[in-house]
């Protein structure tokens, strides 16, 4: 841990989330101890992305895409190579495939499921080998907590690396008078993702780590989910084919009541959140400074937030975008 010289000790934090298997966005938060000069790195959730995006290859060295609705046709290895990376920064995985390969995935979804596990666990791999490379020379620390879109074998993963550290379920000493719990479980979604819980579970969870706090009130919240109707977790209300009502301009709180009621009771320093990517913003919930940076990860732009604790106090705070 390196202090800065000034009259108090201050810790800055640089915090984001929700980068759902963007290249770009993995480098530029970790990136983003240096360029920031920051003393923790801290990744709120949803580290993995959704989808396989197949590339097919016609032979002959022709290759064809399509990605986000928009067809590219691919000649030789230089424009395959720069179709993969432009894949691989929205957050998807690409994967070759000939034909006959396609039909068959498409027969056989069991197989699409496979591969699709293959790629993430690679791509996290890959991950924590760039950050152990980039954080050993900076000596700073970071802590991610996977999400509700997270499978558990990556856990595993994280456990392995030597500068990021699985912080979900755990009380950890950002500094001498900050500690932080972390969790990336949510309230339960239409979508039956992986990490979901009921509210009276989640809020367990939460209490087992704010139990081994020293003093939860100078302490940070890490919590995927925001806490209900703050304004940071309001999104395009849904029907019930899952379609946004009024062409999602009709906005609908879906954080949870289980935050919330830890944040009202406890009343740390610091909230940090994530999960609703539109819901950028600030909120105060009593004495508590809440933050969601936000997700922008399809664009490849990292969304943030870089806060400076000084013992007592917030010192500042600023959202960041790059």
């Amino acid at each position: 841990m390196f202090w800065k010289r000034t009259k108090k000790p201050t810790t800055t934090i640089f915090f984001a989330t929700d980068v759902h298997g963007s290249d770009i966005c993995w480098k530029k938060f970790i990136k983003a101890a240096e360029f920031y000069e920051a003393d923790v790195l801290i990744l709120g959730g949803d580290m993995t992305g959704k989808a396989i995006v197949p590339i097919i290859d016609e032979g002959g060295g022709h290759y064809r895409a399509v990605l986000l609705e928009q067809e590219f046709t691919l000649e030789g290895a230089d424009e395959l190579e720069e179709m993969k990376r432009k894949i691989s920064n929205r957050g998807y995985y690409p994967y070759v495939v000939t034909p006959d390969q396609l039909a068959e995935f498409e027969q056989d979804r069991s197989r699409v499921d496979q591969v699709f596990k293959q790629e993430v666990l690679k791509r996290v791999e890959e991950w924590l080998a760039y950050a152990d490379e980039q954080l050993a020379r900076l000596g700073v620390p970071c802590y991610v907590a996977p999400g509700n879109d997270d499978f558990f074998e990556i856990d595993d993963l994280i456990r392995q690396a030597k500068h990021v550290h699985l912080a979900d379920g755990q009380v950890v000493a950002l500094d001498d008078y900050h500690e932080m719990v972390s969790s990336g479980w949510s309230n339960r979604t239409p979508w039956n993702t992986y990490r979901e819980a009921d509210e009276d579970d989640l809020k367990r969870k939460y209490l087992e780590m704010i139990q081994r706090m020293k003093r939860p009130e100078t302490g940070v919240f890490n919590f995927h989910v925001p806490p209900y109707n703050s304004k940071l977790d309001e999104a395009p209300q849904l029907t019930e084919d899952l379609t946004p009502t009024y062409a999602g301009r009709a906005l609908v709180p879906v954080g949870s009541t289980a935050t919330r009621e830890v944040i009202e009771e406890f009343q740390p320093l610091l909230g940090l959140f994530g999960h609703i990517h539109e819901a950028r913003g600030v909120a105060r919930i009593g004495r508590t400074l809440c933050i969601n940076p936000g997700s922008a990860y399809e664009q490849g732009r990292l969304l943030g937030a870089l806060i400076t604790l000084e013992p007592e106090k917030i010192k500042h705070y600023t959202l960041t975008m790059g």
